[in-house]
């Protein structure tokens, strides 16, 4: 193997200590990952209220940090612990009145909050004498301190000629904010032509200024550089398209597994599937009817969707064609959501669950402990998202023996062959959504050898950690061999 790294890995979220998406998702299994292949990573975090306020296995570590900024140094406490199931150790940086708050963002300062930890996290590299090969940061919130390390830190004695790889998991969400950050910062640099005057841009800083970059999914990484699809970035990620890669997502098997998932009433493996053999998804099919109180029949698809509720996920295209699946255009079938988000999409389902009762069920909240049955429970999965960094639904979905059905973009089109391991479209149309769905449903109905093939591929499908770590590990020494 290649020799062992100094890894710093930066993130806002870190599952299971503050989780809002993927993002917390890569942020507690990529650096597990890297660490089974010999690595020595290091990951921090902000100190977010439910670590001030006592997390199990998390303690403060005697360490002071001293923050430099425009109004004079500014103290932080550090608290230390270890990702769930490993040697990783993670630290998070205290700061009382940035990071003790009820959310973790939605705040008028998080431009500030962020440039802060990312600083902070620096600062605390030097204060444990410890100088990593390369930083890795992630999203606009810790691009700042990718922007210091190319401005200010090229003249710190510690800190200087550090390769930086940015992962970009969202372009949508930039983390624009008044120049007077850079004062904050202690940065003097020049504009960005994607700012607007007097503004920063950490996502283009990032971009800007990181040795290397990736997205979460190849394809992704392709259609960022879009007009379409750049968020106005797309000029400068063309400009950087030589440093630009996308490495898909990966599954922590330890977490997401029907062999072994605790959460599940009764496991089963991919022969559950095979013909003859005990289904051990029958089981959590009857116990999701049940908690979903709809009908206890085994003669239906029951098509399921967990997302945030989001204008992302292609919610605008999804309520007309619930509403036809309820009314029986593909046949009979059920349908289960699981989701919270924005006010006029909550409503269109509790709308939706009202009128077609006994059909659907509409569970409009956070329950990361339901989840997995509506996983094992179901038959097909639905993400017909606008678009998709990566997503990790439809690869759970797989794992579970639940077929999904995927507009083809970003990270599903990478992950879901259509009439192999799922079914997709392209068009962002309901029209088109309701025919691959169509599709989906007169395959079950008809011919359930070939559905039961789709559903063994799609468990036998390979999205360890493991492969995705391996084109990390190829970026950092990238990033090195650039700065050498």
């Amino acid at each position: 193997m290649s020799k062992s790294l100094k890894i710093l890995f930066l993130s806002a979220e870190v599952a299971p200590f503050a989780k809002t998406g993927g993002l917390g998702d890569i942020g507690g299994s990529l650096p597990k990952a890297l660490r089974a292949m010999g690595h020595d990573v290091r990951v921090m975090m902000p100190a977010y209220q439910n670590i001030e306020s006592g997390y199990p296995g998390v303690e403060p570590i005697p360490v002071r940090l001293d923050v430099p900024t425009n109004f004079g140094d500014v103290p932080a406490g550090v608290f230390q612990g270890h990702l769930p199931g490993s040697d990783v150790p993670i630290y998070f940086i205290a700061e009382w009145h940035l990071f003790n708050r009820p959310q973790l963002y939605g705040y008028w300062d998080d431009p500030y909050r962020f440039a802060f930890f990312s600083r902070a996290a620096l600062e605390l590299a030097v204060a444990l004498d410890w100088r990593p090969d390369v930083v890795h940061a992630h999203d606009w919130h810790t691009a700042p301190a990718i922007t210091w390390l190319a401005t200010a830190g090229q003249s710190h004695p510690f800190l200087n000629n550090i390769p930086t790889v940015f992962t970009i998991h969202n372009l949508a969400h930039q983390g624009k904010v008044s120049w007077d950050v850079f004062d904050y910062l202690g940065i003097q640099t020049h504009s960005l032509y994607e700012e607007a005057y007097g503004e920063v841009n950490f996502m283009a800083r990032g971009i800007y200024h990181a040795t290397m970059i990736n997205t979460v999914s190849p394809t992704y990484a392709r259609e960022i550089m879009t007009p379409d699809g750049g968020a106005g970035l797309d000029g400068l990620l063309r400009h950087r398209q030589y440093h630009l890669h996308g490495i898909l997502n990966g599954l922590d098997y330890d977490v997401w597994n029907p062999a072994t998932d605790s959460r599940l009433a009764v496991n089963y493996d991919v022969d559950a599937v095979s013909e003859g053999s005990p289904d051990g998804r029958l089981a959590n099919r009857r116990i999701l009817q049940e908690k979903a109180n709809l009908p206890q029949r085994d003669d239906i698809p029951i098509v399921a969707m967990i997302s945030r509720l989001d204008w992302q996920k292609g919610l605008d295209i999804t309520g007309h064609v619930i509403h036809q699946l309820m009314n029986g255009f593909a046949g009979e079938a059920q349908f289960i959501l699981l989701g919270t988000g924005e006010a006029r999409y909550e409503q269109m389902f509790a709308h939706l669950a009202a009128y077609h009762r006994g059909k659907m069920a509409a569970f409009l909240d956070y329950n990361a402990g339901f989840a997995p049955t509506i996983y094992a429970g179901s038959d097909i999965f639905l993400m017909p998202s606008l678009f998709e960094p990566c997503g990790l639904g439809q690869m759970i979905a797989m794992r579970y023996g639940s077929v999904p059905v995927v507009r083809a973009t970003g990270g599903l089109a990478d992950t879901v062959q259509d009439g192999i391991t799922g079914y997709t479209f392209t068009e962002y149309s309901a029209a088109a959504f309701g025919q691959a769905l169509q599709r989906a449903i007169y395959f079950y109905n008809t011919d359930k050898d070939a559905w039961r093939m789709i559903q063994k591929r799609g468990m036998m499908a390979d999205f360890s950690w493991k492969r995705s770590a391996q084109g990390y590990q190829q970026l950092y020494e990238w990033a090195m061999a650039s700065v050498a």
